[in-house]
């Protein structure tokens, strides 16, 4: 069975080969600089488009099982903390050491829990507000901008009338 998974991938890949060689060498015709360039735009298009409706496709799944904001689910809070968790109806530890092996998980309890939701809350807030004071600092330079090269132009035509006296 497993032979002929391999042999199969074997044949496509050889198919696959024939197929390349025959586009990139028969029906070569030799793109100038403009035509490189698009092609690299497509070709690098195409992954970045078919992942962005990928991910919509994911995001409209996920919102018809559990909702936009989980509002589906049945149990809305974490089941089992940490390194405990509820499987087949039975608490067990997970983790290094525990049912699924691995990594040793950060054991935390509800109010570990909180405490890191509000910290998220603030640096979130606090973020929000160095972003609205950059976008007014970058507005108060344009305005300085403008100001300034409105100066500078009013100084250039003084000199150029100056010189033609």
């Amino acid at each position: 069975m497993m032979q002929r998974l391999f042999d199969a991938i074997a044949s496509f890949n050889e198919s696959h080969e024939r197929l390349k060689r025959k586009i990139h060498t028969s029906w070569r015709i030799p793109l100038p600089k403009w035509g490189q360039a698009t092609m690299g735009c497509v070709y690098m298009t195409i992954p970045i488009v078919g992942g962005y409706y990928m991910m919509q496709w994911a995001i409209e799944k996920s919102h018809k099982s559990i909702g936009a904001k989980g509002e589906l689910l049945q149990i809305k809070d974490v089941e089992g903390l940490g390194d405990l968790a509820v499987i087949n109806g039975e608490r067990k530890k997970v983790g290094a050491g525990g049912v699924l092996g691995g990594v040793k998980l950060a054991v935390s309890d509800k109010n570990d829990q909180d405490r890191n939701k509000k910290m998220l809350e603030k640096f979130l807030k606090n973020e929000q507000r160095k972003k609205r004071a950059r976008e007014g600092q970058k507005s108060s330079e344009k305005k300085v901008m403008k100001r300034h090269q409105g100066g500078v132009h009013e100084v250039k035509s003084e000199l150029l009338v100056s010189s033609t006296k």
